[in-house]
């Protein structure tokens, strides 16, 4: 029994965190955040939810700073202040702002958003049941080798999740006639936007895939739909 207590201990603490992180999560969202209204981008939000068969597509402000785009667990889609700030002063176009909300909407529609939760109270209770382990054969190291290995863990499923991402919004984009060429030219300015953050971080630690990666699937996905390059 006692050498299943810390495998116990690391479930019960998986399911707990879960829980929080949820509710957590719903509530920050709700407290800072606000149905974005811009009639530019409204326009191209119809234009996807048509090629969704949907009525709407309701995108909400998150008021922070740090350029991003989140799909929430509740399935709700948000482009940061930050972000919304960029298009409004011309650095970003309305199509290109399409082009993360329809990424974010692929992360909603293959359930990554739910997963990345579970995945997130999951990979806290792996590193708490491994440093317990390796910390009695390892006195010292055992504890970082537990977070070297969950964090590669945790990149890897997050990489695999922006691929998906990016093929779905790919194939939205298309249908809804705005096409990938908004998607590529997004990605060659987010190293500038964000200020190249990750950049010197190897590729196997990233949670997003190199920007040239990226392009160069949307480019193979242009030629397998025969989509002209642009």
């Amino acid at each position: 029994m006692l050498k299943l207590t810390p495998i116990l201990i690391a479930i019960i603490y998986a399911l707990v965190m879960y829980k929080f992180s949820a509710w957590n999560t719903a509530r920050t969202l709700d407290q800072q955040s606000s149905l974005l209204d811009d009639p530019e981008l409204d326009l191209l939000n119809l234009d996807m939810a048509g090629a969704l068969d949907l009525p709407k597509i309701k995108v909400h402000i998150y008021e922070i700073e740090p350029i991003n785009g989140l799909a929430a667990p509740d399935g709700r889609i948000f482009i940061t202040r930050g972000f919304f700030n960029k298009y409004k002063d011309g650095s970003v176009s309305a199509a290109e702002m399409a082009s993360v909300i329809a990424h974010e909407l692929g992360h909603v529609a293959l359930g990554h958003s739910r997963r990345r939760m579970i995945d997130f109270s999951g990979q806290n209770a792996i590193r708490v049941a491994l440093a317990t382990v390796l910390g009695r054969f390892l006195p010292g190291i055992g504890i970082w080798i537990a977070n070297m290995l969950t964090t590669m863990l945790a990149a890897r499923l997050s990489r695999s999740d922006e691929y998906e991402a990016d093929a779905y919004a790919s194939a939205l984009l298309t249908k809804a006639g705005i096409g990938t060429a908004p998607q590529k030219s997004l990605f060659l300015k987010l190293d500038k936007l964000t200020g190249s953050l990750g950049a010197g971080t190897p590729a196997w630690l990233l949670s997003h895939p190199k920007t040239a990666e990226r392009i160069a699937a949307i480019e193979a996905r242009e030629a397998k739909w025969g989509v002209t390059k642009t």
